[in-house]
């Protein structure tokens, strides 16, 4: 279990990452974003599937193409569009913390599958989510960054906010829809679904280059020195081995040695991770509203997965088999 835990930490401080690179790379566009990062992952992906290239190409049936291609892309690539989008919009700590709800949502829309909890059970849990959600909106609409008053400002913030909740809606429905298809077909484990996840979105974001190619508004963003460009690769790649494919890895590996009740938790230390290096890469501690929306909604999910958990008479949670493909 102490092996597990340690996992579960790592993979967190992998995917906290995520948040990060984007306010890394503010001169970059959402679409450069999603794209360079995808294209990157599916080259690892590619390169961990060609050992085993044949046998599941004979297995890939036209149901699953189909299944991949909407997964890869309500998953991945409209997530991350998104999340960039919050991130460069309202900063790292509110996308985080927003896109941190993610194991209630998850539970609330997947165990409808297998038997649900009383509601009765989730009013508290619920209510400190909401009430972590409502501290950190204030606190987007009230930190002084010498132009909160204006309403092209707002507007901005209420945009990010909104794609904040969007990525958080993207990643609720991937998780459940791919659980509930990996529980449909049995010819493909749970990594080799994850491989062949990872071709297909490496495929689309290969043709999101394209896409940005034939934009009018110069979303190349030819101006930028060499120099940005390599960050913007070696970052991408960074993503792509270490938040993807490790991450998954050592998530995968944390699931199997630790109880629901645990790894369902254990999913916070993402947002905890996103949080610190945000923290860090501002230089500056959490203002006071801050601090009560990471303690309300940490507090609030791990309550809330808790009470799913012990709910044994509901089987085998869906989250658990989405747990294959995280991130």
């Amino acid at each position: 279990m102490q092996r597990g835990v340690a996992y579960g930490v790592m993979a967190g401080a992998l995917w906290g990452m995520v948040f990060l690179v984007p306010r890394m790379l503010p001169d970059f566009s959402p679409l450069l974003l999603s794209a360079g990062r995808y294209t990157m992952y599916g080259l690892v992906s590619l390169a961990a599937a060609l050992p085993m290239a044949r046998p599941l190409a004979t297995r890939l049936t036209r149901e699953d193409l189909l299944a991949l291609i909407k997964l890869a892309l309500a998953g991945n690539l409209l997530y991350y569009i998104l999340l960039t989008s919050a991130v460069h919009l309202i900063g790292i700590a509110p996308a985080s913390l927003i896109v941190g709800v993610l194991p209630v949502t998850v539970t609330l829309l997947g165990r409808r599958d297998h038997g649900a909890v009383p509601l009765a059970r989730l009013v508290w849990p619920l209510a400190m989510v909401l009430a972590g959600i409502a501290c950190i909106n204030v606190d987007v609409f009230t930190a002084a960054d010498g132009a909160a008053g204006t309403p092209g400002d707002i507007l901005s913030k209420l945009a990010g906010l909104a794609c904040a909740v969007g990525a958080l809606a993207c990643w609720t429905w991937f998780a459940v829809e791919n659980a509930r298809y990996l529980q449909r077909q049995t010819h493909f484990s749970g990594n080799e679904w994850s491989v062949l996840w990872g071709v297909v979105t490496g495929a689309l974001g290969a043709a999101l280059w394209l896409v940005i190619g034939l934009l009018p508004s110069g979303s190349l963003q030819t101006t930028l020195g060499s120099a940005r460009w390599h960050t913007f690769w070696v970052l991408n790649l960074a993503l792509a081995i270490g938040a993807s494919w490790l991450g998954n890895g050592l998530w995968n590996a944390a699931s199997k040695r630790l109880p629901l009740t645990l790894s369902g938790q254990m999913i916070v230390f993402e947002t905890l991770f996103a949080l610190l290096y945000a923290f860090i890469y501002d230089h500056r501690l959490p203002r006071p509203l801050e601090m009560a929306a990471i303690a309300l909604l940490v507090a609030g999910v791990s309550w809330s997965v808790r009470q799913h958990a012990d709910d044994d008479s509901a089987g085998v949670p869906i989250e658990e088999k989405a747990q294959a493909s995280a991130h």
